[in-house]
Parts: structure tokens; C-alpha cells; sequence
């Protein structure tokens, strides 16, 4: 049975100015229930997950100031959230989210987290609406425990995986992948294993056909055994930030790209919906659903 990490902690924490995109959240779920696609029974509340795992991926002082709630004035702004207890807590939630569904996607191929994908998390340090970097974890996890030996991470958010990218410049078990708008946030990138840029105004048939070329060679080349999908849908054309022109179509058909690329290979796959920031959060719900909907044609 497909799985999917959820909890309703999710969207709460935050003061009143920032709750809009974590509204998606609690949505996402309600609509794939009401509308049939799940049951109750595909989804499941993660724990917290242990310090020790975080710390085989996190330094151990920025870990401590985000339990002691003492980072600077500087270092909040840079993350974007004000710290509390409740929003360190919830990213502990999401990263174990991603842990669990490991275990769940090895047994169905596929399992997804309705949070999940922060990227921009760096082991020092937060940025870019990111605490903990979960697929970091997650995939640090799976090779220390002798789970995965070869893993690709395939970023698919607007904006570059910046965390991810310095966490494993130097480590040859993990491929990092990211997709990404050239002249977007971060604007000092590092370096992934594969970076492609994107120029502003990139069209349905520009993104998939270059993902399409790019994505068939890694698998080949790279021969992983896990992946990680950041199935962010801030490429979106009526997304504020993101500056591409991807309908909502070709955002469906770029998730439906990935996943039988990886299901024809029998690479079980983790799922995290990443940034999502169009004015109207029906399109964002919409869009984050359509990953859902996809994975259950695909893997059901």
C-alpha cells in the first residue's frame, strides 16, 4: 500500500503573516480524501525524529540552537520563520516523514510526504523557509544503515537545492540533480552534480524535453538504488516567484515522467511536494494533488 506522512502540526506554528503557504498543508490531504484517491488508511502521523540521526547529517551547534531557541536575529531572518519550539518541532516531524517513507516506498515503490524538500537547509545553517534538510538526513540514514549504496536526488523545484548540493559535494554515494530558474533565488548557487538553469519564461516543451534527456541519462550512468523526488510546483506559470511558464498540465506530465522513469527501473522512490507560491492556493492544492494522483495511477 502506497503511504503518505502527514500531521496536522504542519500548519499551525507559524504567526498569522505566514500561515497562507502552509495552508496547503492540511488541504492537500483533505482534497485527495474527499475526492477518493486515498483512504485514511494510506496516511500515517511520524514521530520525531532522534538527534542522532539529525546529527549524522547537521552540526551539532546549529542542531542545539534550534532546540535552546538561540539563533540570532540574523539567522532567523535568513530562514524567513520566526523560531518557536512548535516550528523546530514540526521540521523534527517532517525529516522522519521522509525517513518512514523510505521504508514505505522500498515495500511499495512509492511513498510520498505531504512536507518535506528543504533543500535550502545547509548542515550549519538554515535558509530559504528551511530548518533541517530531510532528504540530506534521509539519505545519510539509508547508507549508514546499509539501506541504499547509490542514491539520486531529482530537485525538481524552481529554485536551485542549494543545501543539498554542499551537503554532498564531496560524497560519491549521492547524486544530487537539480533543475532550476537561472536568475532565481538562491542567486549564489552550488554546485550540484548536475545543474541545469533555466532561462525565465521556459515553456511545457523546453522544461520536459530537456528533464527528459537529462533525468534517462543519470539513471543510466548513475545506476541508483533509491531516489528522492522535490516535486516543488512553484514552476508553475502563475507562480509569484518562480518566473517559468509551465501549465499546470506540463506540471503533471513532468511528475508522470519521473516516476515511471523510476518504477521502469525498479528504483523505489520518496516523495517531498517542495515550493509552491501561486496567488490562488486552489492552483497550488491542485497542482501538489496532481502528484498524488499520478503516483497512484503509476504505482497502484
Amino acid at each position: 500500500m502506497i503511504k503518505i506522512a502527514y500531521d496536522t502540526i504542519y500548519a499551525h506554528p507559524l504567526p498569522e503573516g505566514h500561515r497562507f503557504p502552509m495552508l496547503k498543508y492540511e488541504l492537500i490531504p483533505e482534497q485527495l480524501l474527499h475526492e477518493g484517491t486515498i483512504e485514511n488508511e494510506h496516511l500515517f502521523v511520524p514521530e520525531i525524529c532522534a538527534l542522532t540521526t539529525v546529527l549524522q547529517t547537521h552540526e551539532t551547534e546549529y542542531v542545539n540552537k534550534l532546540l535552546n531557541q538561540t539563533l540570532t536575529a540574523s539567522e532567523q531572518r535568513k530562514i524567513g520563520f520566526p523560531q518557536s519550539p512548535e516550528l523546530t518541532k514540526r521540521e523534527l516531524i517532517i525529516t522522519q516523514g521522509t525517513i518512514d517513507c523510505c521504508h514505505n516506498a522500498m515495500k511499495s515503490g512509492v511513498a510520498l510526504n505531504v512536507a518535506g524538500g528543504t533543500h535550502h537547509a545547509f548542515s550549519d545553517r538554515g535558509e530559504g523557509f528551511c530548518l533541517l534538510n530531510d532528504m540530506a538526513i534521509a539519505s545519510n540514514y539509508l547508507i549508514a544503515n546499509q539501506l541504499a549504496e547509490r542514491i539520486v536526488i531529482i530537485d525538481l523545484d524552481v529554485h536551485q537545492g542549494n543545501g543539498t548540493a554542499k551537503i554532498f559535494e564531496n560524497n560519491k554515494n549521492v547524486f544530487t540533480f537539480s533543475m532550476h530558474g537561472a536568475a532565481n533565488y538562491p542567486f549564489h548557487k552550488e554546485k550540484s552534480n548536475l545543474d541545469i538553469g533555466l532561462k525565465d519564461g521556459t515553456d511545457d516543451a523546453t522544461y520536459l524535453k530537456l528533464l527528459a534527456e537529462n533525468l534517462k541519462r543519470i539513471i543510466n550512468d548513475v545506476q541508483p538504488d533509491f531516489a528522492f523526488y522535490l516535486s516543488g510546483v512553484d514552476i508553475l506559470s502563475t507562480d509569484k516567484f518562480g518566473k517559468l511558464k509551465v501549465s499546470l498540465e506540463g506540471c503533471k506530465e513532468r511528475d508522470a515522467f519521473v516516476l515511471n522513469s523510476l518504477k521502469q527501473k525498479n528504483i523505489p522512490v520518496t516523495v517531498a511536494l517542495g515550493g509552491g507560491y501561486s496567488p490562488d492556493i486552489r492552483t497550488i492544492v491542485e497542482a501538489h494533488c496532481n502528484t498524488f494522483r499520478t503516483a497512484f495511477s503509476i504505482y497502484s
